[in-house]
C-alpha cells in the first residue's frame, strides 16, 4: 500500500510540472523551432547557397572539399561547414528579428498610460473638507476687512 501511494504522489507531482506553464510553453518553441530550422536549412541550401555560388562564379559548397595528401587521404568538407556558418547567422538573424518584433509590442503596451488610480474615498472627503474650510476663512476674512473699513 506505501508504495502505492508512493507512486500515485509521484504521478501527481509529475502531473503538476508538465501542466505548469512554462514548461508547455518550453515544448512548443522546441517543436516550432525544429520545423523553422527546416525552413532555414532549406533557406540556405535551396536558396542562399546557389545564389552566393552564381556570385562566387558558379562555387558548388558542397562539392568543396580538400584532400589531405598523408594517412589515407581524409577529406575535409570545408563547403558542408561554410553552409552550416550560413544557415546559423540565418537562423540567428531570424530569432533576432522576431524577438526584436516580439520587444516592440511590449514596449507599445508599456507606453500607453496606465489610467490613474481611484484615491481613496476618506482622502477625497478630507480634501473637499479641506478645500471647503479654506474657502470658509477666505469669506470670514474677508468679512473682517470690509467691516473694518
Amino acid at each position: 500500500m506505501a508504495k502505492n501511494n508512493k507512486a500515485f504522489t509521484l504521478a501527481k507531482e509529475f502531473k503538476e510540472f508538465i501542466s505548469r506553464g512554462n514548461v508547455l510553453d518550453m515544448a512548443v518553441g522546441v517543436i516550432v523551432g525544429g520545423a523553422f530550422t527546416s525552413i532555414v536549412n532549406s533557406l540556405v541550401n535551396d536558396i542562399f547557397t546557389p545564389f552566393l555560388g552564381m556570385l562566387l562564379a558558379g562555387v558548388n559548397f558542397d562539392t568543396l572539399v580538400m584532400t589531405i595528401p598523408w594517412g589515407n587521404n581524409p577529406q575535409l568538407h570545408f563547403g558542408n561547414f561554410i553552409q552550416a556558418i550560413i544557415s546559423f547567422l540565418l537562423t540567428a538573424l531570424c530569432v533576432f528579428a522576431v524577438v526584436k518584433i516580439v520587444n516592440s509590442f511590449h514596449r507599445k503596451k508599456k507606453e500607453e498610460p496606465a489610467p490613474p488610480p481611484k484615491p481613496d474615498p476618506q482622502i477625497v472627503l478630507l480634501t473637499e473638507i479641506r478645500d471647503l474650510l479654506k474657502a470658509g476663512q477666505g469669506t470670514a476674512d474677508s468679512q473682517t476687512e470690509e467691516s473694518a473699513d
